[in-house]
C-alpha cells in the first residue's frame, strides 16, 4: 500500500552530510570589462579601475552567488568581512533562475 503522505526515508537529506559539503567563499571588490589588448599590456604597478565606488559594501559570494554584503575588517593581522546585509533566500533563488 502506497500512502502519498508518507515520505520515503531515502528521499530525505541527512543534515550532517549537508552541513559538511565544502563551498567556496569569496569577496568581490568590484568588476571591470577590458579588451584583451589592454589586458595584455598590464604590468606590475598597473591600475585597473573597478565598477564599485570607494566605501560601497563588498559582496560576499558563495559558489559565485551573492549571499551578503559587508565591509573589510582586520582580525589578528588577517582580513575579514563584517556583514552589513544578508541577501534574503528568496532573492538568491531569483538570481539563480536568471
Amino acid at each position: 500500500m502506497n500512502d502519498d503522505n508518507v515520505q520515503d526515508p531515502s528521499d530525505t537529506i541527512n543534515a550532517d552530510v549537508l552541513e559538511n559539503i565544502p563551498v567556496t567563499l569569496s569577496i568581490e571588490v568590484g568588476r571591470a570589462v577590458i579588451k584583451i589588448r589592454d589586458l595584455m599590456r598590464l604590468t606590475q604597478g598597473s591600475v585597473v579601475e573597478l565598477d564599485r565606488i570607494a566605501g560601497e559594501p563588498l559582496d560576499l559570494m558563495v559558489n559565485n552567488t551573492a549571499v551578503a554584503q559587508g565591509e573589510i575588517v582586520l582580525v589578528n593581522d588577517r582580513y575579514g568581512i563584517r556583514l552589513t546585509r544578508v541577501v534574503p533566500a528568496s532573492e538568491r533563488m531569483k538570481n539563480l533562475q536568471s
